[in-house]
């Protein structure tokens, strides 16, 4: 336990750091006027939606959560064992959290510091997406901002920004390995989701879109999207929104009991309804 000097020494440290961690951030645009969401967990469901302006919406993550091939994540489970799955999910899903916190901070210009083990590691990633990914962004509308499609869906992007002339949305990701294109189409779908909603919003011309990922050993990757293919992720993620509204639907028709009138017009197993008011 720390005795009282410790805890001097321990926050003459976190002051000291917090002083060094303090950055002029990035440059802030008011462009826009943003609205206030707020994220909750619906009762009904157990699904993340957003409440804005009274309505509640699903989220972008859960929409493509929902309507995702599972086959892969099913093999890797299978094979790693589900203890060692959920630790490596909650392992990088709090790293992820950390990680997105600093970079947060530096757009912000505010100081972070994270003494923890977590804290530790997800500080050189966030370094290295600053470095490598947000050298090119000269001023930033919003941070960690509620999007939303009125009446369709809305989430939280990482950051709207003008990125080299470009008005641009960016996600930022950490990863346990290095990506490959065909393995994040659903960071794609997520990036034209918000694009899509910026656009219809605030009357916007969001030109691109641009995922910085990061691994733990410092490896840095970009993916950019704009223009035509920009346009093409738009059309796939409102295919998802459609299998999603359609497995929404039929869960509400399982969960929905079936009223007495409904049960006696079906026909039983020789082919005669059950309803005798009828005959």
């Amino acid at each position: 336990m720390m005795d009282e000097k410790d805890i001097k020494d321990y926050h003459k440290l976190v002051d000291k750091l917090e002083k060094q961690t303090k950055v002029k951030g990035i440059k802030k645009s008011n462009k826009y006027n943003y609205m206030q969401g707020k994220q909750i967990t619906d009762h009904e469901t157990g699904k993340r939606v957003y409440e804005i302006d009274k309505y509640r919406l699903p989220s972008v993550t859960t929409i493509l959560g929902a309507t995702k091939n599972q086959d892969f994540i099913k093999k890797w489970k299978a094979k790693v064992g589900e203890q060692e799955a959920e630790r490596i999910k909650n392992l990088s899903s709090s790293r992820g959290t950390c990680m997105h916190k600093f970079l947060e901070h530096y757009v912000l210009g505010t100081g972070c510091v994270d003494l923890t083990r977590i804290g530790q590691e997800a500080r050189p990633m966030a370094d290295k997406i600053i470095e490598m990914g947000l050298a090119p962004v000269e001023e930033y509308y919003a941070s960690e901002v509620t999007l939303h499609y009125p009446g369709l869906y809305a989430g939280q992007t990482d950051l709207i920004c003008n990125h080299n002339g470009m008005e641009t949305v960016v996600d930022f990701k950490q990863s346990n390995r290095p990506k490959r294109e065909e393995w994040i189409e659903d960071y794609f779908m997520q990036i034209a989701a918000y694009a899509m909603a910026h656009d219809y919003v605030y009357g916007s011309k969001i030109e691109q879109g641009v995922i910085m990922v990061c691994t733990p050993d410092l490896y840095y990757q970009e993916f950019k999207v704009q223009g035509p293919e920009l346009r093409s992720w738009k059309h796939k993620f409102l295919k998802r929104l459609d299998m999603y509204h359609d497995l929404i639907h039929d869960e509400k028709e399982r969960t929905t009991p079936m009223k007495a009138e409904e049960f006696n017009d079906r026909p039983d197993e020789m082919g005669n309804t059950r309803n005798t008011d009828k005959e």
